[in-house]
């Protein structure tokens, strides 16, 4: 009846951070789950393990900070503790943080040491199951895991340890699935063979479940070993027992392997699967199904084109060749901008170009209505859908989408014109400008970006390059060319560059890149005839094709 004094006032949930522990399935976006996916979208924090699709890692946010904390065998990796404090600091600031492991949580995952650890910090979390690759390899490699027949049961365990298991109740089992085991394959075979398993049982490896780069080894106890000897199986599944026969019956064609899934919108999913919309495959000619492709594009930047090799059938491996960052200083743009009254032409050949430059526009305070009475020409389709985000149509696109054909076909007489070109610090389109400032216009050349060489090459490029496994090597940029010449010299001084692409197809995006491989590598064996990652698709499909 009196003046209330409230001490504790209720906690609003929604200032409070949450922690979800996510099964990503065991490997291609494709099989994440509906609520996984959701998570994911709305992701602050993104803590992931070694293993997972990158496609996943691109349905979180623009904005959400991604943490890689896998821990692979033999290399330097974050500790668990260190993981549990990621966790809970991240959910104490109030973040909505997403915990992304391969396969289920709760199977392999050492999900338990992180739940202890926000419980004991008072942190809100939540798990979300995720197929296993235990349950997932088999099945993807037409193998099945029970049968009336040959398996009325299956045990699934970790060989990362082969000694700390009970080999004596395990080999009395029908059917096993055994995962971290290839490091010990030996080892696991000969528990197998004393504890009285038959030599003549039959055995598949299944690596990179569930991918475009899926590969399946069968053999028997006697001779996988052999079968597989030098090659590189992590991350794989192993199936022990005679279901493994029946692969040969059940194994699906090439393309029931996964598609991938470069973006999913759950709303149209889910409304999708409600009225009964029926979701047909892509059609695009699987020319490419059995070859591995290296993309050479930044990591920012592969996702498009590994999306159109993937839709013909390629195994597509990631090597990234450029790396993106500011210019040395914005001083120069800064200067030019502030002088856009004087600008008669804006000319943009790279989405790069593109987003520096609409970057720094908007940090001084200005917008694309600063460009009133400003043309814009623009280089590329790409180019040209990258200035469309920004609102904006160009007034001039060259017919063959490359810089030296705006020179040529440029629809107003030079003189007199003062053409602003935002472009690469360094390295860039040389004869554009000179070509431009010889036919009379006044330019203002400024750096908009930089596009570095990595330090390194990246190690599963490194991999299959040495393996002698790549079929095609592409390369959408001089530059590009030139960066994984050096990081090949950096990975193996002595190699010969002729050697590491000897039997391989370099296939270019156009006449410059073309002329680079030349010279550094001694040939081209693909161009494109549209200089677009479209483009250059077509070209390898029908390169393909013409090659069967």
């Amino acid at each position: 009846q009196g003046d209330v004094e409230v001490l504790n006032p209720p906690f609003n949930f929604r200032d409070r951070g949450k922690v979800c522990l996510v099964g990503g399935g065991p490997g291609a976006a494709a099989y994440l789950t509906l609520r996984g996916a959701q998570l994911l979208a709305q992701a602050e924090v993104l803590v992931y393990d070694a293993l997972i699709d990158t496609q996943l890692l691109e349905l979180a946010p623009p904005h959400c900070e991604q943490l890689p904390v896998g821990k692979r065998g033999g290399r330097p990796s974050v500790t668990q503790a260190e993981i549990n404090q990621l966790l809970v600091s991240h959910c104490q600031a109030g973040k909505q943080v997403v915990r992304l492991k391969g396969g289920d949580p709760f199977i392999f995952g050492r999900c338990a040491e992180e739940i202890q650890a926000l419980q004991a910090a008072d942190c809100a979390f939540e798990v979300v199951p995720g197929i296993s690759s235990a349950l997932a390899a088999p099945l993807l490699a037409g193998i099945p895991l029970t049968d009336p027949a040959f398996s009325h049961c299956f045990a699934v365990c970790s060989a990362h340890d082969p000694l700390a298991l009970d080999w004596e109740v395990l080999a009395r089992l029908e059917t096993l699935t055994i995962l971290m085991g290839t490091r010990h394959l030996a080892e696991i075979v000969r528990q197998l063979k004393r504890y009285g398993r038959s030599a003549q049982t039959p055995v598949s490896i299944i690596h990179r479940a569930g991918q475009p780069r899926q590969q399946v080894w069968t053999g028997t106890l006697a001779t996988i070993c052999d079968r597989t000897a030098g090659i590189s199986l992590s991350p794989a599944v192993i199936v022990v027992g005679e279901v493994v026969r029946l692969r040969e019956f059940l194994q699906p064609p090439d393309w029931q392997l996964p598609y991938p899934v470069p973006h999913l919108n759950l709303k149209e999913t889910t409304a999708a699967m409600t009225e009964g919309t029926v979701i047909t495959q892509p059609t695009r000619d699987r020319a490419l199904a059995g070859k591995t492709v290296i993309v050479t594009r930044s990591a920012s930047q592969s996702t498009t084109f590994r999306d159109l090799l993937e839709e013909a059938g390629a195994q597509v491996v990631e090597l990234p060749a450029l790396e993106i960052v500011p210019p040395s200083s914005w001083q120069p743009l800064d200067d030019a901008i502030a002088q856009l009254s004087q600008v008669t032409w804006l000319i943009l050949t790279s989405a790069n170009g593109v987003d520096g430059f609409f970057q720094r526009l908007a940090e001084l305070g200005k917008d694309a209505r600063d460009l009133a009475g400003v043309k814009l020409a623009v280089v590329g389709k790409k180019t040209a859908a990258s200035l469309k985000q920004h609102g904006l149509q160009p007034d001039f696109i060259p017919p063959n989408f490359v810089a030296d054909s705006l020179v040529e076909s440029f629809p107003e007489s030079l003189p007199g014109n003062t053409i602003l070109f935002p472009r690469v610090e360094s390295g860039g389109r040389e004869v554009l400008v000179k070509e431009l400032s010889a036919g009379g216009a006044t330019m203002w050349e400024v750096p908009a970006y930089q596009s570095r060489c990595p330090d390194a090459i990246a190690p599963e490029a490194l991999e299959v390059l040495q393996q002698g496994t790549v079929d095609i090597l592409t390369f959408a940029s001089s530059k590009t060319v030139k960066h994984v010449c050096q990081l090949l010299q950096q990975a193996d001084p002595q190699r010969p560059l002729s050697d590491w692409v000897e039997g391989i197809c370099l296939a270019s995006i156009g006449p410059q890149t073309s002329q680079t491989c030349q010279k550094l590598l001694g040939h081209v064996d693909v161009e494109a005839t549209e200089y677009t990652l479209e483009g250059l698709t077509n070209a390898l499909i029908a390169w393909a094709n013409s090659s069967r």
